[in-house]
């Protein structure tokens, strides 16, 4: 299925793209690269310029409307993914990577819960226990006093993560929504398009700074392989329906339990995995349940 395909790509670019956002946070890593202390604004900024010049080149190229068609659904999509982000570049600065990662992992619930008031989704009963589950993981992860790298888990940086995963959620049912009317490049364009002047003006109010040797180098990886990533998956949902290619996106928790524990010496305490492992289980019960059911009607 080419949705799943495109929904692996997109999810190995992000987990590339996450490593580096932490590098240039200033987290410890194995690199021993010692970085500036960027604020997220201006990382959301540097990625954002790079993917708004590729997406603009690409739209000229195909002579696509450059606005667009669904612009009520386009703005909508790029304020909410724009907030999300950088939501999401603050708790990869302040949380463990694993666990800003699968905090994230809520955004197909709310997606869900969304979309039951803008496309009519169906929600049965049994998945307001998965979501029930997924949540109880969240207040888990946040109560836990156990160290990490000896700074404990900050509650604050948890709800962070839970409100970037609600932004993510109303930006994906617009993506839904403009799949019909809008070319996939365009729907990602609105994104850099709302982000980069917004975060520019940020970044210069609150001391900008230049980028020096190998930090351009991460800051090219940030903002090409994020394009690929938002391409890639914004394919995915045109290509299949979301119950289908959410699943898979989890592929992306175990990257970051990896990453973190390899490259940024995150020793996560039990009652943390724990927690991930509830977010993640509540989130697939829910698709695989969607999936079965989509199944049962091809069936019937």
């Amino acid at each position: 299925m080419k949705g799943i395909f495109y929904i692996l790509i997109s999810t190995t670019c992000f987990a590339l793209v996450n490593l580096c956002v932490k590098i240039l946070a200033g987290s410890d890593s194995v690199f021993e690269l010692e970085t500036q202390d960027y604020s997220p604004f201006q990382i959301v900024f540097f990625r954002s310029i790079i993917s708004l010049s590729i997406c603009i080149a690409i739209i000229k190229a195909k002579g696509i409307p450059f606005f667009g068609n669904n612009k009520k659904w386009l703005i909508v999509r790029g304020v909410f993914g724009a907030t999300a982000l950088t939501l999401f570049f603050y708790t990869i600065k302040n949380l463990p990577l694993a666990i800003a990662t699968t905090v994230q992992y809520l955004s197909p619930v709310f997606t869900v819960i969304f979309a039951i008031f803008l496309v009519n989704e169906k929600v049965k009963p049994i998945q307001w226990l998965y979501f029930a589950i997924s949540f109880a993981g969240v207040v888990l992860i946040g109560l836990t006093k156990g160290d990490v790298n000896t700074a404990a888990i900050d509650p604050f940086w948890v709800i962070m993560g839970v409100v970037s995963a609600l932004g993510s959620g109303i930006a994906y049912n617009a993506i839904m929504k403009c799949r019909l009317t809008d070319a996939p490049i365009t729907i990602v364009m609105y994104f850099p398009l709302i982000s980069t002047p917004i975060t520019l003006i940020i970044s210069l109010a609150n001391g900008f700074v230049i980028p020096q040797g190998a930090e351009w180098i991460l800051i090219l990886i940030i903002g090409i392989f994020t394009q690929i990533a938002q391409i890639y998956m914004t394919k995915a949902l045109h290509a299949e329906k979301a119950s289908i290619v959410t699943p898979f996106k989890y592929f992306g928790a175990i990257y970051a339990i990896f990453i973190g524990s390899f490259v940024f010496f995150e020793d996560l305490v039990p009652m943390l995995y724990l927690g991930i492992l509830l977010i993640i289980s509540g989130v697939l019960l829910n698709s695989i349940g969607k999936i079965m059911d989509s199944f049962r009607k091809k069936l019937s």
